[in-house]
């Protein structure tokens, strides 16, 4: 019987494990979110919870990482501004169980890898060793992992830093990415009941142009907003040229994103993941005094050319 090394043991139960968890939240959850929940249920050894000396990543953390990208090449596993979506493909292949889903999608990574450009050996070579530190694997896709997993780490830092804000801070924060997008901000909703209205924004500094923007921001970080809450926005937009923007420091339901996308108003959806991609894209339009509200510092690691 051929030998399998630890970290091909390590991967093929967090590899399961991710795929499992995936399957029932509803095919997607935040990335941390399912590194937590696979701390929580999955029980690991001294050997698998030693940390990195180099990196400070646990070992099973930064094995998991690595693999997911033999999931996300062979299509099982797709991944977008820290979020991690199950496909069709992968919940079939987590039916063929741990071992047979990670020598599948290590098969389909080989061949894809054996067609790039960057193409340099097989990792075949390295299955009978016991590869701990994953030295003898593929250089690039240990690059990709860790570099996935600073990615990470600086999300889920900004994340708490903009948890930590009230909820009329982060409206202040989605004023200051409006205007600095561009748009003209004439009203922000004060303290007390806005009607459903958070922001105004138009084009045009006199406000006489069409569109008349407006905003409902939602600081709830640990919830989904409803279809509910959509219904009511486009409750407020009494103009037939009006144009609504839902800003939630969370996410939205499914069922909240098919009424975003079926009622007849324009209505437009930023969840966490793209108000901190805009965010970041309109930084250096912004003042000083408005960068403080949300710092970024910007760090520079070498790419790959996959």
């Amino acid at each position: 019987m051929k030998k399998i090394s630890r970290s091909k043991q390590i991967a093929q139960k967090t590899i399961y494990a991710t795929f499992k968890i995936l399957k029932e939240n509803g095919g997607e959850m935040r990335g941390k979110d399912v590194v937590d929940k696979i701390r929580e249920t999955v029980n690991f050894d001294e050997y698998e919870s030693h940390i990195y000396e180099k990196t400070g990543y646990v070992r099973w953390e930064s094995i998991l990482h690595f693999y997911t990208i033999d999931s996300m090449k062979a299509g099982f596993l797709r991944k977008q501004n820290g979020i991690w979506y199950l496909t069709e493909e992968g919940e079939q292949a987590f039916k063929l169980g741990p071992e047979k889903l990670l020598e599948t999608a290590t098969q389909k990574y080989r061949e894809w890898n054996s067609k790039s450009k960057n193409f340099k050996k097989d990792k075949s070579s390295t299955e009978n060793e016991d590869d701990l530190d994953l030295t003898d694997e593929d250089e690039s896709q240990k690059q990709s992992a860790l570099i996935e997993q600073y990615e990470t780490r600086a999300t889920e830092g900004i994340r708490e830093f903009v948890i930590s804000r009230n909820p009329y801070e982060f409206q202040d924060l989605v004023a200051i990415l409006l205007k600095a997008m561009g748009y003209h901000i004439s009203h922000v909703a004060p303290k007390g009941k806005d009607g459903g209205i958070d922001i105004i924004a138009y084009t045009d500094p006199l406000g006489v142009k069409p569109p008349r923007i407006i905003v409902q921001v939602k600081h709830r970080p640990e919830s989904n907003i409803s279809s509910d809450d959509i219904q009511r926005l486009a409750g407020t937009m009494r103009r037939s040229s009006d144009v609504g923007i839902f800003v939630t420091s969370g996410g939205f339901s499914g069922y909240s994103v098919n009424e975003a996308r079926s009622t007849d108003k324009h209505i437009e959806l930023i969840d966490f993941e793209r108000f901190l991609k805009l965010w970041q894209e309109y930084y250096f339009k912004m003042s000083d005094d408005e960068k403080n509200k949300l710092p970024l510092h910007p760090i520079y690691f070498l790419g790959s050319n996959e």
